[in-house]
C-alpha cells in the first residue's frame, strides 16, 4: 500500500488506461469515517448521464414531441417504465434499483446540477468534484473529513483506493492510501469502444486504430460483442465487504464511466444502465445490515439536450437526474421541482432547467448523515452560503 500524493493530474481515460484494464471503467476509493456505525458512499457518473432517459417524466405533455423514439414507453406497456408515483418512471433496465424504490430505500433527484454551467465534461467533473465555482486541487468530501473535529475522528482503519488514479472528491490533506490488485484480466471490450471514440477523428491514428479492431472481431462502431457487466458489480461488492467490516472504512467514492451517448443512445444506455443497477444492488447485498446505515449518493456532472440529434444520441446540456439510496434513505418517492419542457421552459431552449443544485443535497447529508458541524460544511463549500442544506433527506 502506498500514500496517495495530491499532485496526480486529470482523470481522463489516458491517464486512467491501467485502472480500465483492472476494472473496466469502473473505480472506487475508500477514506475513514467520521465515526460510528454511518456510511456514505459517492458514486459518480462520468460522461453525463440522460436524465430524461433513466428517470423519464411520462406525465410532461411536451415529451413524446421532443425525445422522439427514445422515449422509452408509459409504465404498463411492453417494455415499459418502471412507475415512481405517476408522473415519473424509471427506465425499464432498472428493476433492482426499482425494487428499492418500492421499499422505501431509492430517492430519485431531477433537474439537478452542479456548481456550473459548462459544458465540458472535464470542467464540469472538477466543480462537482471540488464543491466550488472555480477549480480546486481538493475534493469536498475529502475537505469535510479533514475539518471535522478532532473527538470524531474515526479509529477505522487508513483510508485507500482500488485503482491507479483517485477522484478529486477525495483528494486533499485527509489521508488516502492507493491500492491496486494484481489482474492478469485482459481489459473489457468497453476499453477499446472509448481509445476508438478519442481517436476516430484523428487521420493517421483513427483508421490504423479501427482497422486493428475490426481484424480483431470488432465491429465497426467498436460495439463489444458480449455485454462487459462484471467490473462495476464486482468493485462494488468488494467496497461493501470492506465497509461491512466493523474496523473497515465508512466512506467511499467510486465513479463508473460511458455516459455520453451522443449517438445511438437507445441501445448504448442499456448495459450501462445495467452495470449501474447491478453494481448498486451489490453494494447493498454486501454490505448485509450495515446497509441499514448506509446512504449512496449517485450523480453525474451535467444532463443532455432535451432533444434528440441527428445520430438518435443527445448532446451536452445541464439538469439531470441524480439518486440517494440506502437503508437510511427516506425513498419510496421522486424529489424534483419540476421546471417542465414546454418551450418557455427550456433552459437556452436545448436543456432541462435545473432548480435543484447538488451542493445543497451533499451538505444536508454531511449535517444529517455523517454529523458534521457547520464550519466543516463550509470549508467542503466554499463561498456558497446561499445554498442551504437539503432536508428530509433520511429516515427519522
Amino acid at each position: 500500500m502506498r500514500h496517495h500524493s495530491p499532485g496526480i493530474g486529470r482523470r481522463g481515460f489516458l491517464l486512467g488506461l491501467a485502472t480500465a484494464a483492472v476494472f473496466g471503467n469502473s473505480r472506487l476509493a475508500f477514506a475513514a469515517g467520521p465515526g460510528g456505525g454511518q456510511r456514505f458512499v459517492v458514486v459518480l457518473l462520468r460522461g453525463a448521464l440522460d436524465g430524461l432517459s433513466a428517470v423519464q417524466p411520462y406525465g410532461d405533455p411536451a415529451l413524446a414531441g421532443l425525445r422522439g423514439s427514445l422515449a422509452s414507453p408509459e409504465p404498463g406497456a411492453a417494455g415499459g417504465l418502471l412507475d415512481l408515483g405517476g408522473f415519473f418512471g424509471l427506465h425499464p433496465r432498472l428493476t433492482k434499483m426499482h425494487a428499492m424504490f418500492t421499499s422505501g430505500q431509492l430517492m430519485p433527484l431531477h433537474a439537478v446540477c452542479g456548481p456550473t454551467r459548462s459544458r465540458s465534461h472535464f470542467e464540469a467533473q472538477d466543480m462537482l468534484e471540488s464543491g466550488a465555482e472555480q477549480r480546486m486541487a481538493s475534493g469536498w468530501l475529502n475537505r469535510a473529513l479533514a475539518s471535522r473535529p478532532a473527538q470524531m475522528n474515526a479509529r477505522n482503519r487508513e483510508a485507500f483506493a482500488i485503482g491507479a488514479d483517485l477522484p478529486l472528491i477525495l483528494r486533499g490533506a485527509e489521508p488516502v492510501g492507493m491500492y491496486t490488485p494484481s489482474r492478469t484480466d485482459r481489459p473489457p471490450n468497453d476499453v477499446y469502444s472509448q481509445l476508438m471514440e478519442l481517436n476516430h477523428a484523428d487521420p493517421l491514428i483513427g483508421p490504423a486504430l479501427a482497422e486493428g479492431l475490426r481484424a480483431r472481431g470488432f465491429t465497426a462502431g467498436v460495439v463489444p460483442r458480449n455485454e462487459q457487466r462484471g467490473g462495476f458489480a464486482e468493485l462494488a461488492s468488494a467496497a461493501g465487504r470492506l465497509m461491512a467490516a466493523q474496523d473497515g472504512p465508512r466512506v467511499a467514492a467510486m465513479e463508473i464511466g460511458g455516459w455520453d451517448t451522443h449517438q445511438n443512445q437507445a441501445n448504448r444506455l442499456v448495459p450501462i444502465l445495467a452495470q449501474l443497477d447491478d453494481g448498486l444492488d451489490a453494494l447493498r447485498l454486501s454490505l448485509g445490515a450495515a446497509w441499514s446505515t448506509t446512504v449512496v449518493l449517485v450523480m453525474t456532472e451535467f444532463g443532455r439536450t432535451v432533444r434528440v440529434n441527428g445520430s438518435n444520441g443527445t448532446d451536452h446540456g445541464t439538469g439531470s437526474a441524480a439518486f440517494l439510496l440506502g437503508g437510511a434513505v427516506s425513498g419510496g418517492r421522486v424529489l424534483a421541482d419540476w421546471p417542465g419542457l414546454g418551450p418557455d421552459k427550456l433552459l437556452e431552449q436545448r436543456d432541462l432547467q435545473p432548480t435543484l443544485d447538488l451542493r445543497s443535497v451533499a451538505k444536508g447529508l454531511l449535517s444529517s448523515h455523517l454529523q458534521l458541524p457547520d464550519p466543516a460544511i463550509a470549508v467542503a463549500f466554499p463561498n456558497s452560503e446561499a445554498i442551504k442544506p437539503k432536508g428530509g433527506l433520511l429516515v427519522t
